[in-house]
Parts: structure tokens; C-alpha cells; sequence
């Protein structure tokens, strides 16, 4: 019951992604959640570090879209100075906003990842399409109100799935 919400990876932060650990394990493209994943929920403008993280993605030709179940109005309050496209009202944890991303990208499931900090939304919604997953600690510790009763039953879910507690890795291992 509990696997659905296994990520793939557990990863410190979005900026440890690099090109070398993205090549190793094939991946063409990088569906990101918004809000505490690419930026901190109560600060849409996001820090320099991001910016070079995408300027180095770009770089390689590995495409970013943001797959969040915000408005659309928020999301692209954030992405349109980082020149990211974007899909809204996603559903996480259903797939409709992962097959969409998809289908925008042009890149078959296998080559991509899914990148959040929530494993009831996030996680649960990559493993449910059929992709790969990377979990990351949440970039601030406090939530908008709508995210803090996932957070609480996220909670539960973590001590079945991480006994001993999340290892956050500084890269894809």
C-alpha cells in the first residue's frame, strides 16, 4: 500500500540535479512541482542559485516544466521570468497534469522524472503514471494552508516508508 508513495530518489535540493547524473540515468526531461521544490511557496521570485540550475539545463537541452496544481495565475506569477512553461490545475496525485507535461514535451515516459517535495501529490502521481521520482526536502519548513493536512498524513506514510528517517543524497545514486 505504502509503495505507491516511494520516490525513486531522495534528493537534499532541486539545484543537486546535475547534467553528468541526469545523463548516467537517461533522463530528457525534468517535470517539477512548484511550490517548495523550484521555489520556496512564499517567495515566487525564486534565488540566483535556481536561475543558473535552469541557465545549465537549458544549456544541455534538458527541458523544465513545471507540473503544479495551482492556478494558473501563481504558477506563471513565478515562471514567466524564468522562462518556463508550465501545466495548472495538474490533479497531482492523479496523472492527467504528468500526461499532459508529456505529451507537451514530446519525451517518452521513460526519459523522464518527476521532481517534488511531496510524496502524497508528487511522488504518489509519478508512480501512479509510470515514471521515475525525486523526492526533496522542502525548501522552506513552513507550508501554505492548503498543503498542511497533506503534510500531516505524508507524515504517517514516511515513518512506514523511512523507519529511520529520510537519507537526503547530494546527487541521483
Amino acid at each position: 500500500m505504502f509503495q505507491s508513495f516511494r520516490p525513486t530518489w531522495t534528493v537534499e535540493a532541486l539545484y543537486a540535479l546535475d547534467i553528468k547524473d541526469l545523463h548516467q540515468q537517461n533522463i530528457q526531461g525534468i517535470l517539477v512541482d512548484l511550490d517548495n521544490t523550484l521555489v520556496a511557496w512564499n517567495n515566487p521570485d525564486g534565488t540566483p542559485e535556481l536561475r543558473k540550475w535552469i541557465k545549465e539545463m537549458r544549456a544541455f537541452d534538458i527541458p523544465v516544466m513545471v507540473v503544479s496544481n495551482n492556478k494558473a495565475s501563481r504558477i506563471d506569477r513565478v515562471v514567466t521570468h524564468l522562462g518556463l512553461s508550465y501545466v495548472a490545475r495538474a490533479l497531482k496525485p492523479f496523472t492527467r497534469g504528468l500526461h499532459e507535461a508529456q505529451k507537451k514535451l514530446g519525451i517518452p515516459k521513460e526519459n523522464l522524472v518527476m521532481v517534488g517535495d511531496q510524496l502524497m501529490t508528487d511522488i504518489k502521481a509519478a508512480n501512479s503514471f509510470g515514471i521515475r521520482s525525486i523526492l526533496v526536502r522542502p525548501l522552506v519548513t513552513s507550508d501554505a494552508w492548503n498543503t498542511k493536512f497533506n503534510r500531516a498524513m505524508e507524515k504517517v506514510v514516511k515513518n512506514k516508508l523511512f523507519p529511520t528517517g529520510i537519507r537526503w543524497e547530494r546527487k541521483l545514486t
